[in-house]
């Protein structure tokens, strides 16, 4: 939830503080448990309790026992859980929980609370994403509970869709698109495409994946920017990026397709399509990209498959790179993982992605769509960044680096000339 609280240590009325046992326990992890011949530290498991009714009145649609675990004195913060509680009402949760990582006593009757919040959307998340917060608490003598205070992101957190207002929701065939602060016609459309968007990638990448992808459309780019956590300037002309976890475990929640408004309003239909294809493939490749993957491969596969149609020619759909190359400036490697940062020179980024898009180009022409994949699989199999895309040049596609590079380099001449 949003950034909320109220002034610690604010006297109660009505209140009789009473002294207690140190919360010694509390300093560890929720989940230690006290020795067997010693009492159980009763402070850490109501706390847990407490987080627990939360947990069940999200789930329930219970608005009133949620806000009732909040300070009953604490006004402004319970009207302010209210108001973004309501803002979850069309989200389709399949769970919500908490899990405390840590605790921190402040006397006898305070603590503060490392909190684990893991939710999961109904029907997209394979298993919950994970949301780092902080919670206050202060027990009231009266009846021993325990009752939130403030809840907060963790230092440098990013924010949820829900802090930002109301989320409409819209489903499609193989998408469900919530947004903030659009029109449910501009968010029915986005649907459309992303539907139109995952068959596409299905058909360009033969591995299994969920087939169904989750967008987030947030009110403005500065939105979008507390979404991922960085600043608003690095997505100004980014139209949609993909968050999630890589790696290859299967077992990681669904990506969030996160869509700028105003720059994905500034296409056409076909570019529209072109960028959640994009976008989606990357939630379909996402157990086979890794650490080992260099950005030029995943982005420029992302890209490959979104044009995979062949209905633009290369000077369409790489014109940085075809203005260069035609002046006689042919980049001498390929694109480094610093040259797709959004921060830098929009003409370095375009270039970027247009080159890992020609790369994976001349892999499919030249070796084949099947080999395409395979190398895409053993690169990110490898064990670590070094030695990663060498092994598998040699071991797919029968070359080395060097003369890749070369038939790269080749191959640009020749799609431009």
């Amino acid at each position: 939830m949003a950034d909320q609280g109220r002034t610690a240590g604010r006297a109660r009325g009505g209140r009789r503080r009473v002294a207690g046992a140190v919360l010694a326990a509390l300093l560890c992890a929720a989940a230690c448990t006290a020795p067997a011949d010693k009492a159980p530290d009763t402070a850490a498991r109501d706390i847990r309790a407490t987080l627990d009714r939360r947990a069940a009145a999200v789930l329930h649609h219970d608005a009133d026992a949620y806000v009732a675990v909040v300070d009953p004195d604490a006004t402004a913060l319970r009207g302010a859980q209210r108001k973004e509680f309501g803002h979850l009402a069309e989200v389709p949760l399949g769970s919500w929980t908490y899990r405390v990582t840590d605790l921190a006593a402040h006397g006898a009757d305070r603590a503060t609370a490392d909190v684990r919040l893991g939710y999961r959307i109904d029907g997209y998340d394979s298993a919950p994403v994970s949301v780092d917060r902080v919670i206050d608490l202060e027990r009231d003598p009266a009846d021993g509970r325990w009752y939130l205070t403030a809840d907060r992101a963790t230092d440098g957190g990013s924010e949820q869709l829900w802090e930002q207002g109301d989320v409409e929701a819209v489903r499609g065939t193989y998408s469900l698109v919530l947004g903030v602060g659009r029109s449910r016609d501009e968010l029915k459309a986005i649907a459309a495409t992303a539907d139109r968007a995952v068959p596409d990638v299905s058909a360009a990448w033969p591995e299994h994946w969920a087939g169904r992808v989750v967008v987030l459309v947030p009110g403005t780019v500065t939105d979008m920017a507390e979404l991922l956590g960085s600043p608003a300037a690095n997505y100004r002309g980014i139209a949609a990026v993909t968050t999630g976890e890589t790696g290859g475990s299967g077992k990681a929640p669904a990506d969030r397709v996160i869509v700028n408004p105003e720059a994905y309003a500034m296409l056409g239909a076909f570019g529209q399509r072109v960028v959640l294809t994009h976008e989606t493939t990357h939630v379909a490749t996402r157990t086979d990209t890794s650490a080992a993957t260099p950005a030029w491969l995943s982005e420029g596969f992302a890209d490959w498959a979104a044009y995979r149609d062949g209905r633009r020619s290369a000077a369409e759909i790489a014109p940085e790179l075809g203005d260069a190359v035609t002046g006689g400036d042919v980049p001498a490697a390929l694109p480094t993982d610093e040259d797709f940062g959004f921060a830098g020179d929009a003409d370095r980024l375009a270039r970027a992605y247009e080159g890992g898009w020609l790369a994976c180009e001349l892999i499919a022409e030249q070796w084949g769509e099947e080999k395409l994949f395979a190398f895409y699989r053993a690169v990110g199999g490898h064990a670590g960044r070094d030695g990663a895309v060498e092994q598998a040049l040699h071991e797919v596609l029968g070359t080395t680096p060097q003369d890749f590079t070369v038939r790269w380099r080749e191959y640009l001449v020749s799609r431009f000339g």
